[in-house]
């Protein structure tokens, strides 16, 4: 067994992190924090957890608790993880961060994207991104990886396919997005109180959302070229999933039935990604560690419309961290994730 700590576990990522590890036959959690919650049963904030987790509560964070521990997932807010790796070595195996803390290369981006200096840009380099689909031989044997937002992990997934062979433009592409409510944290906000969510639907982070570069980042390896995007995210009254709807001009004549084939190369072989032919809905992904992608050409006006729906709590956070560890540990990349979401 793999013993495991979970920092940041009383949030939404952090309990996403314990319900999978919970039917994982290979990890064992040893310490769980939270420190707005400590002393608490997980159970009693997550009745949920009950079955698996009735004795485990919530402690605080403590450097030393990790010592020994074969792997580390950070599930805390941006800018709590920079400070805190640095205390982990030496300490633990392997760190997988699903903040933002390490995801860009440049740290330069961090005052303009985020508000403030990286805390420890040298240590930038001694992370890799973690998306297997597209970067798989980087996190295999890796001992520290930033897991990737959930916004980008459905535009980049979506898109990559189009842009690696020069099917559309690297420039001018637009991003629309929608999150469910749990992509805002667990934290009480005026913002994401139910009178202010219910029956609502308003765009934030117009021109300036931070995932922006982190977008653009993953596109451009990809593509070989610089990408720029226009990225707009949606708060949608929903508890989960993401919606992403992306434009792209075609570099030549296209067709639907040629992109959806560039998908199909793409993504067939990946367990969790799944090409439809139907727009995809994020209800189908609840749950799941899967990605669902549809492409369209729109010969009327031009443009080439790829959609994107997924979990924003399993394969945009916690089930995409899982399946990094899974490479990192040795194991099948499907082990202990769901592939089929929770429909009615």
């Amino acid at each position: 067994m793999t013993s495991v700590g979970i920092l940041g576990a009383s949030g939404f990522s952090g309990a996403e992190l314990l319900r999978l590890a919970a039917t994982h036959p290979q990890l064992d959690v040893r310490y769980a924090t939270g420190d707005s919650q400590a002393g608490t049963r997980a159970a009693d904030v997550y009745p949920a957890l009950a079955a698996a987790y009735d004795d485990l509560a919530f402690e605080k964070y403590e450097a030393e608790a990790c010592d020994g521990l074969d792997l580390v997932f950070l599930a805390l807010p941006h800018g709590a993880s920079q400070t805190i790796v640095p205390e982990l070595e030496g300490r633990v195996g392997a760190v997988i961060d699903l903040a933002a803390d390490f995801r860009l290369r440049d740290a330069a981006l961090y005052p303009r994207w985020y508000g403030e200096e990286h805390a420890h840009p040298e240590l930038l380099d001694r992370f890799v991104y973690g998306l297997p689909e597209l970067f798989r031989d980087d996190i295999l044997g890796a001992t520290r990886i930033a897991a990737p937002g959930c916004y980008v992990t459905a535009a980049v997934l979506a898109l990559a396919p189009l842009l690696r062979p020069g099917s559309v433009e690297p420039q001018g592409i637009v991003v629309d997005a929608a999150s469910g409510v749990s992509g805002a944290g667990r934290g009480l906000k005026a913002s994401t109180a139910f009178c202010a969510v219910d029956e609502n639907m308003v765009a934030y982070g117009v021109g300036d959302h931070r995932h922006t570069p982190e977008i653009e980042q993953g596109l451009s390896r990809v593509a070989g070229t610089e990408v720029q995007v226009l990225f707009t995210p949606h708060l949608a009254p929903m508890n989960r999933g993401i919606l992403a709807t992306c434009y792209a001009r075609p570099t030549g004549s296209v067709s639907t039935a040629g992109l959806l084939d560039l998908l199909h190369e793409a993504w067939d072989a990946e367990p969790f990604v799944v090409v439809t032919e139907d727009p995809p809905g994020t209800k189908a992904t609840l749950g799941a560690n899967t990605v669902h992608v549809t492409v369209r050409a729109d010969a009327r006006t031009g443009w080439v419309v790829v959609i994107a729906a997924l979990d924003n709590l399993v394969k945009g956070a916690a089930g995409q961290a899982i399946q990094c560890a899974n490479l990192v540990l040795g194991l099948p990349e499907t082990t202990g994730l769901p592939i089929v979401g929770m429909q009615a």
